[in-house]
């Protein structure tokens, strides 16, 4: 378990490092606070309609995140390995979550609480900085989301999940969910891969 923390810890350290650089000092204080965290299939990370409380490092597996309203589910994301994973507006809000995030398969998270972030944000310039920068990487993807499903047409945006930095998603989830995600019905995405295929 010691090795599998430290490689995590690593890994944790040189993502950060891509929007930030820390000090040793301002590494050390987060070292505390972090743990491995193993979900099987289908465990939830965070529930919608439950306070969130924790954020996550992907070292292993991938997680899908969706609302539901009266019971129909709609995908908004997946969270693959190297990315940070979390219910945010819950943890900022300190209010139920309106997001469930839900292990597509075994996986594993370094983990720790939000409210150590935010005393870290406060504390430290580097975690300050890095705050800063990963507000503005989440506002970036949501505006990108948003301006895809208004201006994008079903196979538009098939083509840049296709074509993009997240394609492996293509090998690893579910085409149900896939649709879901691109906002058409698993016949519709079957009629599109089809399309693009006799092209």
């Amino acid at each position: 378990m010691d090795r599998i923390f430290n490689q995590a810890t690593l890994q944790l350290r040189q993502h950060i490092s891509h929007f930030a650089p820390l000090t040793d000092n301002e590494w050390e204080a987060l070292m505390p606070s972090l743990s491995i965290t193993p979900l099987k299939r289908q465990q939830y990370f965070a529930q919608q309609g439950v306070v969130a409380s924790q954020i996550g490092f992907v070292t292993e597996g991938l997680f899908r995140q969706f609302y539901t309203k009266d019971g129909d589910e709609r995908t908004t994301y997946f969270f693959l390995e190297d990315q940070l994973v979390g219910a945010y507006m819950s943890c900022i809000t300190n209010r139920p979550s309106p997001v469930t995030i839900e292990a597509l398969s075994e996986a594993t998270c370094l983990t720790f609480p939000y409210s150590v972030l935010q005393t870290l944000f406060e504390q430290y310039p580097g975690w300050q900085l890095f705050g800063r920068r990963l507000a503005e990487y989440i506002m970036v993807a949501l505006e990108e989301r948003m301006a895809g499903l208004l201006l994008l047409s079903p196979e538009e945006r098939y083509l840049d999940l296709l074509e993009g930095d997240q394609k492996n998603l293509l090998q690893r989830v579910p085409q149900h969910y896939i649709a879901n995600y691109l906002g058409i019905t698993p016949v519709s995405l079957s009629r599109i891969r089809h399309r693009i295929s006799q092209k």
